[in-house]
């Protein structure tokens, strides 16, 4: 370690939500150096779903932080509190998966984490190694360490007890067996969402009881997704998967908005506080465009995950298509028979339309175009000869090249 605790402190407390408290984590910190022992820093996620989002990583970039700083990192695949479901921020229970679902999630998880952290100093867990050898005995035990009182401090609890809507009791078994992995693991600092305080306190408690010290929390923003209003979620379409094409990586940045972007910077990137004050004191005088500091914010996304190369590729190819008009590298390609059709019924025997009525609304927007002339009659037929060829395009980002045969 190469920092001095008091710096390393404040290098951890940038973006973060909240610490508890500063004073233990710098006591650790100090004592960490001095005894030249990493702390060991925990963070856990459930393999609820296949991918990984850029949501995701808020949590993994600070692990890298705590990992560039010399500690241990754990990474906890939650395959026995998967079975549970988290109650966090929940208005009815999660609905339950399926051992087969939890055990190829899991395996997803532990190959994109390393997109983020360094595969040879991660410490990769899951916490099915300790609960799945707890007898009925010990979940009693376990059991007995919270009042039901206190688990219904809880906000999400509270808020479903006072409209009747149904809590589960092993519901109430996720936040206990979630603190337990801390006590196993011997956790010194743990980190999750601010919507993870509760289940990250109680981690605090029972390590207390175990009679270890007690570990500190760090906190973390919820990155909104795409809309700019709900969390990034896989449910709600409108997340970036870590494991993205760069084209889609990239297309999905484009499409924030430019006041989410400052946030993106802050929490996806390694910018510093003043380099980020900065950029936006250029974009309030006009010294910068917002479409050019999006466009570098996915450059620096995609770079990320899929290397400088492919970061550049995917502006290059932006410019192409969206200042040049040009046309993407990779243009899907389908093949219709020859014949008499309505502009309408081809965008969806192609794909590029749903129905016709939304290939109708597409052409009445203006938003198709044929070889880059745009189409503005709903009723338009093309005759259609074998060896024909051209690219049909909807909206700004789909493609298809069309190919007649007989």
């Amino acid at each position: 370690m190469f920092l001095a605790p008091e710096e390393q402190l404040k290098q951890l407390k940038k973006g973060s939500s909240e610490v508890v408290s500063d004073g233990e984590l710098l006591n650790k910190l100090k004592k960490s150096a001095k005894d030249n022992k990493p702390l060991r820093i925990k963070c856990g996620m459930d393999p609820s779903k296949p991918d990984l989002h850029l949501g995701h990583t808020v949590l993994l970039n600070k692990m890298r932080q705590f990992q560039l700083l010399g500690h241990t990192v754990i990474f906890l695949i939650g395959d026995f509190t998967a079975m549970i479901g988290d109650p966090s921020g929940r208005n009815e229970a999660r609905p339950p998966l399926s051992p087969e679902d939890i055990k190829r999630n899991a395996e997803t998880y532990a190959r994109q984490v390393y997109k983020v952290l360094d595969k040879d100093k991660t410490e990769v867990r899951y916490n099915s190694e300790w609960m799945s050898q707890f007898t009925p005995a010990d979940f009693i035990r376990l059991a007995s360490k919270y009042t039901v009182a206190r688990m219904l401090e809880r906000d999400d609890f509270t808020k479903r007890y006072q409209s009747q809507t149904p809590i589960y009791i092993h519901e109430f078994m996720y936040p206990l067996v979630q603190g337990y992995d801390s006590v196993a693991l011997k956790a010194d600092v743990e980190l999750g969402g601010t919507d993870q305080k509760f289940n990250l306190l109680v981690g605090r408690e029972l390590q207390k009881d175990a009679g270890q010290e007690p570990q500190c929390i760090l906190t973390m923003p919820i990155l909104e997704g795409l809309d700019g209003v709900q969390k990034m979620s896989k449910s709600l379409d409108n997340y970036i998967a870590v494991e993205d094409t760069p084209r889609d990586m990239f297309g999905k940045t484009m499409r924030v908005s430019d006041e989410l972007m400052y946030r993106y910077y802050e929490l996806l990137t390694d910018i510093s506080v003043d380099d980020l004050a900065a950029l936006k004191s250029d974009v309030s005088s006009g010294k910068k465009h917002p479409r050019a500091v999006k466009v570098e914010l996915g450059r620096l996304l995609t770079s990320r995950f899929h290397g400088e190369a492919a970061g550049g590729r995917a502006v290059e190819e932006f410019d192409r298509i969206f200042v040049d008009k040009g046309l993407p590298d990779d243009i899907p390609s389908r093949t219709v028979a020859a014949a008499t059709v309505g502009v309408c019924k081809l965008m969806v025997d192609v794909g590029l339309a749903a129905t016709n009525s939304e290939a109708r609304r597409l052409i009445e927007g203006k938003a198709v175009e044929r070889e880059g002339e745009k189409v503005t009659d709903p009723q338009t037929k093309w005759d259609l000869k074998k060896g024909d060829s051209f690219v049909l395009k909807a909206g700004k980002k789909k493609f298809v090249k069309v190919q007649v045969q007989s």
